[in-house]
């Protein structure tokens, strides 16, 4: 494994890369610093409907030349819409690295959005909203993002709402891409059997032309106690409750995610081992933190009987409670093993290596050193954590989300007083 190495052409264009020698294939992608947050409320499901509309077509290519050419050479290409960030990658062989490069740049620059594409993949949105609401445990952190965020960008659907979605036209489609798509918002980053400088010279002829656009700041997130309760005869009550947890750059954000994992992130953890092994009070358990820009969310998730649910709930604000008191230096230690080994595991893939050089590299503008990662989770001791979990259940602020039988359900009133005792 190389260093990764970083160029920024003169329109502030970025170019990442990290060589991983042995390999014959490559990852190479364009993360963009615009998603879900950076849309007003009625553009609400812009950029994920932008991102489909990236394969449907180019002042070069149809949408079945951009399939074809990819698979032709036995690669694949796909992207995905988040709240802060919209991703274009493709995986393919060492040769057609520039062929790679070529298209996330033409379907980038030169999408055409015909009108007719925009119907046929409006449709496409409408089923995926609709299969969405039809699977209740994708369905409810979307409630409970909005109950910890209501009002705000960071709180919204991805996905948007059929409303909005079934009137967005090409000049919405151009308007999102003409504010929020400048050089300076863009990163190509590439791992595997790569050459940095190569990629730099393609950078530089398909992006740096590119003039510079006024940076888009988005709103800064407020944390609130929210409910969402949606009640719908359904075979199991999903049970989602959230806390405020740190973003990217807090001093916190590793302690959070290591008390996450020895929480509720496997089967040895303290919520997995108290309700599902002990109890029996549900078969899905989770606890994982999530961070953002400036903001988080510790998660826990469980699906359970609508009969199982107030136990259920009652026990998992006892079992936070405890872990400020109890959690044991084994408990850290296993957590911390979790995590450094899945990172590393994660990091042997490309793709993963070109995902974390991105995020990085957009987080904190450069791309830290393995080791000093690792080191940061080990540094995590147990009674840091106890005082992070200490400080978490003494807030008593808390987002809740229940969908399925849950009319009779617990409320956040009475468990954030539970919480609070």
């Amino acid at each position: 494994m190389t260093a990764p190495r970083l160029t920024v052409l003169p329109n502030g264009f970025r170019v990442v890369s990290e060589a991983m020698p042995g390999l014959a294939s490559a990852s190479v992608g364009i993360w963009v610093e615009a998603g879900a947050r950076h849309e007003t409320a009625e553009q609400n499901g812009v950029a994920h409907f932008l991102e489909h509309m990236a394969f449907k077509g180019t002042d070069r290519r149809s949408a079945l030349d951009i399939s074809e050419q990819i698979e032709d050479v036995g690669g694949y290409i796909n992207a995905y819409t988040s709240r802060e960030m919209t991703a274009y990658y493709a995986r393919v062989l060492q040769a057609d690295v520039p062929l790679a490069v070529d298209i996330l740049a033409d379907i980038l620059l030169n999408s055409t959005f015909e009108p007719r594409e925009i119907e046929v993949e409006r449709g496409v949105i409408l089923q995926e909203i609709g299969q969405a609401m039809d699977t209740p445990d994708d369905v409810i952190f979307d409630w409970l993002q909005e109950a910890a965020f209501p009002a705000q960008p960071i709180g919204r659907s991805i996905l948007g709402q059929s409303r909005q979605v079934g009137s967005f036209g090409r000049d919405d489609l151009r308007g999102f891409v003409g504010r929020h798509y400048g050089p300076q918002q863009m990163i190509l980053a590439a791992a595997g059997a790569v050459d940095h400088d190569a990629l730099v010279d393609m950078a530089g002829e398909a992006f740096g032309g590119l003039p510079r656009l006024p940076l888009v700041v988005p709103e800064s997130a407020r944390f609130f106690s929210g409910e969402r309760r949606e009640v719908r005869d359904l075979e199991q009550a999903h049970f989602a409750l959230a806390f405020e947890g740190p973003g990217y750059r807090d001093a916190d954000f590793h302690t959070a995610h290591v008390f996450a994992t020895a929480l509720g992130g496997g089967m040895s953890s303290r919520l997995f081992q108290k309700l599902r092994e002990e109890r029996g009070l549900c078969y899905s358990i989770f606890a994982q933190a999530g961070a953002f820009a400036d903001t988080g969310l510790i998660t826990i998730y469980a699906g359970t009987g609508a009969e199982e649910l107030a136990e259920l709930s009652t026990l998992t604000i006892d079992e936070l409670k405890r872990s400020a008191e109890e959690m044991s230096e084994a408990e850290v230690a296993r957590a911390r093993a979790q995590m450094k080994a899945g990172m590393l595991m994660g990091l042997e893939s490309p793709s993963a290596r070109a995902e974390r050089l991105a995020r990085h590299l957009s987080v904190w503008g450069r791309v830290p050193d393995l080791d000093d990662a690792l080191a940061r989770i080990d540094a995590v001791t147990a009674p840091r954590v106890r005082d992070y979990a200490q400080r978490l259940a003494g807030g008593g602020r808390a987002a809740l989300a229940l969908y399925g039988p849950v009319a009779g359900g617990p409320d956040l009133v009475a468990l954030s007083r539970r919480l609070a005792a």
